[in-house]
């Protein structure tokens, strides 16, 4: 697809996206506009999706398959600095998930680093095609957790947010308490409430390893995430790891 046909079709996605603009939506974002530059139309993310999943067909009734093409786009699509389009990007990508190669790391991680703004876009990034990249190649697990350190509060969350992928298909247990025990005390709620997160989902598949681990932390854990880590867990096991010692 040439440029000029990408902005075509960039073009016909903004008109489908300011008919179901609410206006309510979008007055509340007014003051989020100027936070990390990104730019909110006001449309509701189920709206967003649909019109995403439209478009996408229609490249793919085009024969446009390849992830190298579908990458470029997104790219075109959040260099907008639109939340609706950063949306619309990070599902693409992650419909051609089984294409990413491990040379695409540098792509996801720039996207972490110039269109994350907040824990939404975050998740919305790192649950899908980034955890799944994750999962795919392990080899990366050292980069990952070396984003505990980043002076950026939602690369910090991204590092546990991460792993939910690969935690929900039982992988990963034996790296996700090096990233707890680097964000434990973290200054930003919403890291806190990350690796909490990413406990809880390892509960699911791995209750008495986070259970363990909540116990031998709990004194120093804040309660935010450790309330976050043991809510899936057994009435009797959150009374112990809420209990005074």
């Amino acid at each position: 697809m040439s440029t000029l046909d990408f902005e075509r079709l960039t073009k016909e996605i903004e008109k489908d996206l300011q008919k179901v603009v609410k206006p309510s939506l979008s007055e509340a974002h007014k003051e989020a506009r100027s936070v990390g530059d990104i730019y909110y139309l006001g449309v509701l993310t189920p709206e967003v999706r649909k019109i995403a999943k439209k478009y996408l067909k229609q490249l793919k009734d085009k024969r446009i398959r390849d992830i190298e093409i579908i990458l470029d786009y997104c790219n075109s699509l959040l260099q907008k600095k639109v939340s609706e389009f950063r949306t619309i990007a990070f599902q693409w990508s992650f419909q051609y998930r089984k294409q990413l190669k491990s040379k695409h790391f540098e792509i996801l991680e720039d996207w972490l680093d110039k269109y994350v703004t907040g824990w939404g876009s975050c998740d919305n990034l790192c649950v899908s095609t980034f955890g799944y990249f994750l999962c795919k190649f392990p080899e990366f697990i050292p980069k990952i957790k070396n984003w505990t350190s980043s002076p950026k509060p939602m690369t910090r969350r991204a590092s546990a947010v991460c792993f939910i992928y690969s935690l929900r298909r039982s992988r990963y247990i034996e790296h996700i308490f090096e990233i707890s025990d680097a964000l434990l005390n973290d200054k930003e709620d919403l890291v806190l409430k990350g690796y909490g997160w990413m406990l809880k989902e390892a509960t699911k598949k791995f209750q008495d390893e986070v259970f363990e681990y909540v116990l031998k932390n709990k004194a120093k854990m804040p309660r935010v995430s450790l309330r976050y880590a043991i809510e899936k867990m057994p009435q009797e096991m959150r009374k112990q790891a809420m209990a005074k010692d």
